[in-house]
């Protein structure tokens, strides 16, 4: 059996280092022999980082044989065509979520995967392995909290102190590159636990705006989402443009107690019932949040390596960004938009 894996990392912007991190310490069955920029600069830089050779081209980079795998992050709008050509290349692959900045098109990446059954693809979404979400899904299957009534979900992304005004402006704040804003991108990792806790969603009614000008996507977001079961959840998202005081991430409300996943630098999962109404602290969060990626990563590797099945198959990633899309639609109709019907 194959002990380690030849990786490339395509991209190697801010969430390069996120991933490089996880391979260190956790992801060790990797073994990164490439990177791959446009920028030559970041290219050279990750080079130096990894010990791995540097390309900035992507042809000349699957030309070289130095890797089986890829690990792609790189804007949504990119996503389709890199992972064509990786897996028409013949490579194993895992793509930073959301699939695409598009269901078109992320429907088109789903369906060219099923076309290689040998390799694996894999969507990366980091909260699939937030442990503190994991244990909270036990203790709700547990029936510590009673019968689940709703759910509340925070999300706030501290911005620059000051907000860009001058191109180029990074490539989220393009709705062409992003397919959105804050939703469809860093709200993913909040609609991934909402999903792993609750359920599938069904419908949602949504809210967005735009405080940071230069974004063409929202820079704030608010919505119910009803889920299958019939259980309602909030969802708040806001690219913090000041100082916010100390947020929650999940509240999941049930009929005998409460789960609390906190936020900040002591956050826990708390557990708060009849036999302990003040909560009783179940684990730290902060250790499994930031040691997901290389939790994602090892995931990959194993189920390259040794043919294990992943924690989430990449059609289960189409949730988060069915969800963001139908939030957009709400906001243009003003009303209930379903998450798994087409307009």
């Amino acid at each position: 059996m194959q002990d380690t894996l030849n990786i490339a990392l395509i991209g190697c912007g801010g969430i390069a280092q996120s991933h490089w991190r996880g391979i260190q310490t956790i992801a060790r069955r990797l073994n990164v022999t490439a990177v791959v920029d446009e920028n030559s600069q970041a290219a050279r830089n990750m080079a130096d980082q990894t010990g791995a050779i540097a390309f900035k081209d992507l042809d000349r980079a699957l030309e070289s044989g130095l890797f089986e795998a890829v690990d792609i992050m790189l804007p949504h709008d990119l996503h389709e065509a890199t992972t064509r050509a990786c897996l028409e290349a013949g490579l194993h692959v895992v793509l930073e979520k959301p699939l695409a900045a598009t269901l078109d098109s992320a429907e088109r990446i789903l369906a060219l995967a099923t076309n290689y059954p040998a390799q694996v693809f894999m969507v990366a979404e980091q909260a699939q392995y937030w442990t503190d979400v994991i244990e909270a899904r036990k203790l709700i299957d547990q029936g510590a909290i009673g019968e689940v009534l709703n759910a509340k979900a925070v999300f706030y992304d501290p911005m620059p102190s000051t907000e860009i005004q001058d191109p180029p402006f990074p490539w989220r704040y393009s709705l062409a590159q992003a397919g959105g804003g804050l939703a469809i991108d860093g709200g993913a990792h909040w609609i991934r636990p909402l999903r792993m806790l609750l359920g599938e969603v069904d419908e949602v009614i949504a809210q967005t705006g735009r405080h940071f000008k230069a974004m063409e996507g929202e820079s704030w977001a608010q919505a119910i989402f009803i889920f299958e079961s019939g259980v309602s959840a909030l969802f708040d998202a806001y690219n913090a443009s000041g100082p916010i005081g100390p947020v929650d991430w999940f509240r999941v409300l049930g009929t005998d107690g409460e789960l609390v996943l906190q936020g900040g630098p002591d956050a826990h999962l708390v557990l708060f019932d009849r036999d302990n109404p003040n909560g009783k602290q179940i684990m730290p969060s902060n250790p499994g949040r930031r040691d997901s990626f290389g939790h994602e990563l090892a995931d990959f590797s194993s189920a390259v390596l040794e043919g294990t099945p992943l924690a989430a198959t990449a059609e289960y990633a189409l949730g988060e960004l069915r969800t963001a899309l139908a939030m957009y639609r709400s906001m243009q109709t003003r009303k209930w938009e379903k998450v798994w019907i087409d307009n």
